[in-house]
């Protein structure tokens, strides 16, 4: 049995616990062990980490029984929920409720949650500014999550809650990168204005997860945004313009017009993106990207991040 503390990290094949289970593993004077929580052991992705020297577990979110299991003799946890795989922000509650519960029998020593803020506590409901999703949410694959932080408060579980930023891997993967018009002219859309927005390549939220073990104590309690720079729509395009050789030019739309693009999720989307532009001074001032440097030295920018994945964006 290893005298390493135990990590038990959940989606340890997604993007977020993925980059925790990895960034441990490859530390080779980690105080941690990681064991890999998911659904399907003999994925690629699993097998990776068993190869990398991660214990790989089966256990599924939807069952707290199997949550239980996976946390014995655990000093800590990585939870992480994924709405995008059902759209349901019901669903994402009820999982946290049973993470929380299950790291209390546990006596988890370090708990970090990935939550996200609880939009309504600045977009009321009956604020039209907005509109209202799925009957009581304003950005349901935040809200539910930020909903969700007081069952580990109440529990009293020793909690780190954890706060991404936009993933720069999505103008990779979900064709939020710039695109051809009508015109031929390369044109990077989004609905924030001339506000900043904080971005972070989706592998560095995990070594700054990792950062957060290593501290301990001292930030159990506390929220912890992450992110590897705050930018404009203009200063994007700056940046794909430099990497790509092409002229990039910031195309800004109303979050309305986002939301009126038709695709599943478009309307929650377009949400978010009203509320990191209305509220930048909020979501900007928890997301530090000073700390997360301390939290993770090797901390990509955006134009880090760019230069290593320029090749990989899809231009259409």
């Amino acid at each position: 049995m290893s005298a390493k503390k135990i990590i038990t990290v959940f989606g340890a094949t997604g993007a977020q616990g993925g980059g925790v289970a990895k960034a441990i593993l490859q530390d080779s004077n980690s105080e941690f062990a990681v064991r890999a929580v998911t659904r399907d052991p003999g994925s690629d992705k699993a097998k990776e980490l068993a190869t990398m020297g991660a214990e790989v577990v089966q256990a599924d979110i939807d069952d707290k029984q199997s949550m239980k299991q996976a946390l014995k003799d655990a000093y800590g946890a990585y939870f992480v929920t994924f709405f995008w795989a059902h759209f349901s922000p019901e669903k994402e509650y009820a999982e946290a409720q049973s993470m929380a519960e299950a790291a209390k029998e546990a006596k988890l020593q370090h708990v970090i949650w990935s939550t996200l803020e609880d939009t309504r506590k600045w977009v009321p409901l009956e604020d039209n500014r907005m509109p209202t999703l799925q009957g009581k949410y304003k950005v349901p694959h935040f809200d539910a999550k930020g909903e969700a932080d007081h069952f580990f408060t109440d529990l009293e579980v020793p909690t780190t809650f954890l706060r991404a930023s936009f993933y720069w891997d999505n103008f990779i993967y979900f064709g939020m990168g710039p695109k051809k018009g009508p015109d031929g002219k390369l044109y990077l859309t989004l609905p924030i204005g001339d506000k900043k927005m904080a971005g972070i390549a989706s592998e560095d939220i995990g070594k700054c997860a990792y950062g957060i073990f290593k501290r301990g104590k001292e930030l159990i309690g506390k929220t912890v945004g992450v992110a590897g720079g705050q930018l404009t729509g203009q200063e994007m395009a700056q940046a794909f313009t430099r990497v790509l050789g092409k002229d990039v030019i910031y195309n800004s739309i109303t979050p309305e017009e986002f939301r009126n693009l038709g695709f599943q999720g478009a309307d929650d989307l377009g949400n978010m993106f009203q509320f990191y532009r209305d509220f930048d001074d909020v979501c900007n001032s928890v997301r530090d990207v000073r700390f997360s440097k301390e939290l993770n030295p090797a901390l990509k920018s955006f134009d880090m991040w760019l230069d290593e994945n320029a090749a990989r964006i899809p231009i259409e």
